[in-house]
Order: structure tokens, then sequence, then C-alpha cells
């Protein structure tokens, strides 16, 4: 029995994660910084002992990770056979940029600032907003890119973190 409840607050903990990524926007998944790294490995910490408790054995540790393998694994079937439900939990791609001109209610609908704009363009190999024919802030957070008349589409991903510099 005890197990079957580190599983429910796993669930539980599992669905207010979701909860709270969603609010607090789609972007930060995308471009993590050191301090987003940062806040991650907190909030894990954080989470743990909501889950398992002072149970800190190896069958509480595999009761809390199995709930959370099968809520996952419920969750992505849902987002894959409901569009509604997609979107009530992804949101939906937000346009940035049209024909070289910024979009301030897409700006404020991602909560992203232009310099972040800016630097993503710049990744993108795009050296002016003016050149971007379409961005589009992606339901998963990352930017796409649409330059020279849609012949060019670039997405950039930035996953990797770079903590120290080693020549």
């Amino acid at each position: 029995m005890p197990y079957l409840v580190i599983g429910g607050k796993s669930i539980a903990i599992y669905l207010f994660m979701i909860l709270a990524i969603r609010l607090f926007g789609k972007k930060e998944l995308a471009q993590l910084s050191v301090v987003d790294l940062v806040f991650i490995l907190l909030i894990s910490n954080s989470v743990q002992n909501a889950m398992v408790g002072s149970d800190s054995t190896l069958l509480g540790g595999m009761s809390a990770a199995f709930a959370l393998f099968l809520s996952n694994y419920i969750f992505k079937y849902f987002l894959r056979s409901s569009a509604g439900f997609s979107r009530m939990v992804q949101g939906r791609k937000i346009m940035l940029i049209h024909e070289g001109q910024v979009s301030e209610k897409g700006m404020e609908d991602a909560m992203m600032s232009l310099d972040e704009l800016q630097q993503a363009v710049r990744e993108h190999g795009v050296e002016h907003i003016r050149d971007v024919n379409l961005a589009i802030l992606e339901v998963d957070g990352n930017i796409s890119i649409l330059s020279e008349d849609y012949h060019k589409k670039s997405t950039k991903v930035r996953k990797k973190i770079q903590l120290s510099h080693n020549p």
C-alpha cells in the first residue's frame, strides 16, 4: 500500500510540473541558460521528497519511477490522439516576425524580449530582423526562422550548456 501512495504522489507531482511549465512559458524549455539548469536541478531535488517521502528504498524509488513512466506514456498517448488536449497542454505556435516586422502581440504572448528575438535570428544565420520572412515560436519551445522568400528554413535547437571553457 505505501508504494501505491508513492505512485499517486509521483503522478500528482508530474501533473503539477506540466502545469507549471505550461504557465511559465514554453520558450524556457528550448532556451536553457545556466540559471535555468540550476533551477531545474533544484526543482527536481525539492519534489523528490514530495514523491517518496522518507522511503529511500529501492522499491520506493522504483515505484516513483514506474508511476512517472506510466504517466508520461499515457500523457503522450493523449497528446497524439487528441488535438484539443494537445493544444490545451502544449499551446499553439506563435508568430514572432512576419515579412520583417516584429509581431508585438506574438512577443507579448511568448513573453520574449526583443534582444532574445534578435539573438535567435542571428543564431539562424540571419543578420537583421528585416531579412526574416517568418519567425515562429513552435509548441516545443524552438524558434523556426524562414528567410530568403521561404526557400531556406532553419530550426535552431539550443540544448547544450557550456559551463566552462576548455580550450
